[in-house]
């Protein structure tokens, strides 16, 4: 009924909203049809006693910053009072329906969510489950975001389960206290495997969907000392009970926090060997986020604006200090060894160095351009900015050493964040937050900030290592093609990117040319290496392409093969000094 009704009697008295005395709004998430993947979602809201119910839907969710739109999977949108009279309604917004409400009543809203994406930060629904994010299915009304919701679930099938941290209150129904623990708390509906076990002293759950090839009980025994590792930077858990959600797909990667749990998906035969290393890196970057970013947080984040953009400086840390902690954490709890978290550390600094958009883009202007940048990244992207989360735990990691050398530690940082901030529930400044570091380190940071965080200089890794015995040099190669500046599909000979200050962009070529020959021999993609190697470097060669279904011919001049791996390696000798400071930060 998409029209608003302007003639509104007028029988309304001002009221007051507090949480004490608001009686909860009810929604109830069905799935009649799963395979149609549509979420049948039911509002219903007792009493409403002013002449305009604005109702706003998310536009985005804590933890993923980029504007998702979610209203755009709304459908089938209808209101009625409680003799199930339709009331007019007319959308104002891309995320707001405006409800005529003619006198006190009680309202109940019906609308379907399309639900076909399976990540971490959408909904997912199918004949095995249904899960699915608060913020992408459930609304709000400004000013009553701190009154309690309760969630109903309508099980299509007896023998389907359902998990989610919101404490149960009666069968399939669920309580927030608030709008923002609603879409804090995840659910996974349908067939699944839980684990429970108990760490820290507190109960955790894996909640798992799909199938594969991990060992559930090994997976929660890892993760056990992952968390008992963690807690103790903290002095404890600040929670009653922790759930991890898992999908499992065919290549799937992806964690997003929550306060009291974290969804993560993962490839479905990922957890042998150096694979499920990596998974155990995902799971403890997660749940560091326990602590960082969730109840630490920047001042942006005290308290979310779910209509628009939350702009902060200070991602830099909340994430970069994360992907540093998510590698060094399974090292202290001993499921990895020193050898793996260095290869780990060679690989981010190797995908730093090739990245030339490290020397363009600062890390704090990276943080405050995550809506517009990171999220949305093109064939240009990788020439002009860099990653927070990348830079930010290489910048981590030097500030770490660097505190480390003069007898502290970042570890040390943590403890005053959580009593300053994270137990007080106030956000952090970008001025507080650089302030305490720098008090806590006991020297001046200002050119570190400068050089690091403000600006674009290159990191001085060995500068930072040396004190640990500890050396980044480049890895020899014999075998590398000279060097183009293109880089290809995956499979195909068509162009993916064309870096900054190459060959190729000298000669002109731009991402989506499709290359056909060299020379006049025709190339492919599993002989294109073969091909530069024989020319050799310095020759300029002939290149044929089309581009939008024109052919077209270009000269290129390739060039001497560019240092694309680097590995962190002890130096030779390492002193006594060096010796002990490695194993105060990395063990024995």
């Amino acid at each position: 009924m998409p029209r608003f009704n302007v003639t509104i009697k007028k029988t309304f008295r001002a009221i007051a909203v507090t949480a004490a005395d608001l009686a909860p709004w009810r929604y109830t998430v069905a799935f009649p049809q799963p395979e149609t993947h549509l979420l049948h979602v039911r509002l219903e809201i007792p009493h409403w006693e002013t002449p305009v119910l604005n109702l706003h839907w998310p536009t985005w969710t804590p933890g993923s910053y980029l504007i998702r739109e979610y209203a755009r999977h709304l459908r089938d949108f209808e209101v009625t009072d409680g003799d199930l009279t339709g009331l007019l309604w007319q959308k104002t917004a891309k995320n707001v329906w405006r409800i005529s409400v003619p006198e006190p009543m009680d309202i109940c809203v019906t609308y379907r969510i399309f639900a076909n994406e399976l990540s971490v930060r959408t909904n997912h629904l199918d004949r095995t489950h249904a899960y699915f994010n608060g913020a992408a299915v459930f609304g709000y009304a400004p000013g009553h975001e701190k009154r309690p919701f309760v969630v109903k679930i309508a099980m299509p099938q007896p023998d389907w389960q359902v998990a989610t941290p919101l404490p149960c209150i009666a069968p399939n129904t669920y309580r927030a206290q608030h709008y923002d623990e609603l879409v804090d708390s995840p659910f996974e509906v349908g067939h699944h495997q839980r684990h429970d076990f108990t760490a820290g002293g507190k109960p955790h759950v894996w909640v798992v969907w799909g199938t594969g090839n991990l060992d559930l009980s090994q997976v929660a025994a890892d993760t056990a000392k992952i968390v008992e590792t963690t807690a103790q930077m903290f002095g404890g858990l600040p929670y009653d009970r922790y759930w991890f959600f898992l999908a499992l797909s065919a290549n799937g990667y992806g964690g997003l926090e929550h306060d009291h749990a974290c969804s993560l998906l993962y490839k479905r035969f990922g957890f042998q060997g150096e694979s499920y290393r990596r998974f155990l890196n995902l799971v403890a970057h997660e749940f560091f986020h326990v602590w960082n970013v969730r109840r630490i947080r920047p001042k942006a984040f005290e308290r979310y604006d779910y209509d628009r953009e939350d702009y902060t400086h200070a991602l830099w840390f909340a994430e970069g200090a994360t992907s540093y902690y998510d590698q060094l954490i399974p090292l202290r709890a001993g499921l990895y060894d020193r050898a793996f978290f260095l290869q780990l550390l060679g690989e981010s600094i190797s995908r730093l160095q090739t990245t030339p958009g490290r020397r363009h883009h600062s890390l704090w202007d990276a943080s405050l351009e995550a809506w517009i940048k990171l999220y949305r990244p093109d064939a240009e992207s990788v020439n002009v900015q860099v990653s927070y989360y990348l830079k930010g735990e290489l910048v981590c990691l030097l500030l770490d050493l660097a505190m480390r050398a003069t007898g502290r530690s970042l570890d040390e940082v943590w403890p005053w964040l959580w009593q300053t901030y994270g137990q007080t529930g106030v956000g952090y400044t970008d001025a507080e937050l650089l302030a305490g570091i720098g008090a806590i380190a006991g020297f001046d940071l200002s050119d570190f900030w400068e050089k690091y965080l403000y600006g674009t200089a290159e990191l001085d890794y060995n500068r930072y290592l040396r004190p640990f015995g500890l050396q980044v040099v480049a890895a020899e190669t014999d075998d590398r093609p000279p060097y183009t500046g293109l880089v290809l599909h995956g499979g195909k000979t068509t162009v993916r990117q064309v870096l900054a200050d190459s060959p190729a962009r000298q000669a002109g070529l731009d991402p989506e040319d499709e290359l056909v020959a060299l020379d006049g021999f025709r190339v492919e993609s599993s002989t294109w290496e073969e091909h530069l190697k024989r020319c050799g470097v310095g020759a300029t060669v002939a290149l044929t392409y089309f581009r939008d279904q024109r052919l077209h011919q270009t000269t290129l001049t390739l060039a001497e093969p560019r240092q694309e791996r680097y590995v962190v390696l002890p130096v030779l000798e390492p002193l006594a000094a060096q010796q002990e400071l490695l194993s105060a930060w990395l063990g024995t």
